[in-house]
């Protein structure tokens, strides 16, 4: 049995993988990102401890809809990958009962650490925050580089996965750079499909109560017609989009 740090739990995800999923989101996160919306994960010892036998009792309890909608259980965050032996634990014991686990990540993590949970994942989730690398390390605080090469990982050990990345008016939505984004994604055989997720303004009032300055105030949520737009550059490539 493991220990770590939490931040919740949610019984009944339906965004964050296939069906029906249990979801921990865990706590800690090196990236800070101008557009969280739960920055009060960031710090790891703020959340709430607790061990993988705790969690996986509240999962049994849901497992008939978990498995009638095709469901599983997905480790989100924070970073999940920030607590490699209670996130691998937690894994182990969900795929001991035969549930379907997903693991969404940023992908700031060394390749050959995330190496270790790729037996016991039927999914990534990976957030692909931008392809330039300046723009991602303003909006994030660090380098794409680690989530590049844990592409080429994925890549490597034949794993499935997503890839997400949230439209941010003014500095991820620009048409040609999304084209970029889709030249380098068209030859991924693993990967199943994108989803672009418009900025929302629902994480505002945390940075406001933690008394943390919130720099995309002056930023509203992207038009459906832009991301209508941004859509079509990966169905011209052929690439699945949710």
């Amino acid at each position: 049995m493991a220990e770590g740090y939490i931040h919740s739990t949610e019984s009944m995800g339906t965004v964050d993988g296939p069906g029906i999923r249990f979801v921990v989101f865990t706590q800690g996160c090196p990236l800070r990102c101008q557009y969280c919306h739960n920055p009060d994960t960031w710090k790891l010892k703020e959340g709430k401890k607790v061990s993988t036998d705790s969690l996986l009792e509240k999962i049994v309890k849901i497992k008939p809809y978990i498995e009638r909608s095709g469901g599983g259980l997905t480790i989100s965050g924070g970073e999940p990958t920030m607590q490699p032996e209670f996130t691998l634990d937690l894994l182990k014991k969900a795929k001991a009962e035969g549930l379907h686990t997903a693991l969404d990540t940023s992908g700031f993590v060394e390749p050959e650490k995330f190496k270790k949970f790729l037996p016991y994942l039927d999914l990534v989730l990976l957030d692909i925050k931008t392809m330039d690398d300046l723009i991602h390390q303003d909006l994030t605080g660090v380098s794409n580089q680690k989530t590049l090469k844990l592409v080429e990982l994925l890549e490597k050990e034949k794993q499935p996965y997503w890839v997400r990345q949230v439209i941010v008016p003014g500095i991820t939505d620009d048409l040609e750079k999304m084209r970029q984004f889709a030249e380098y994604l068209k030859p991924k055989k693993y990967l199943e499909k994108i989803e672009l997720l418009p900025y929302h303004e629902l994480g505002k009032h945390k940075w406001e109560n933690l008394g943390l300055e919130y720099k995309l105030a002056a930023v509203k949520p992207p038009s459906e017609k832009k991301m209508a737009e941004l859509n079509a550059v990966f169905k011209n490539y052929k690439i699945n989009i949710a």
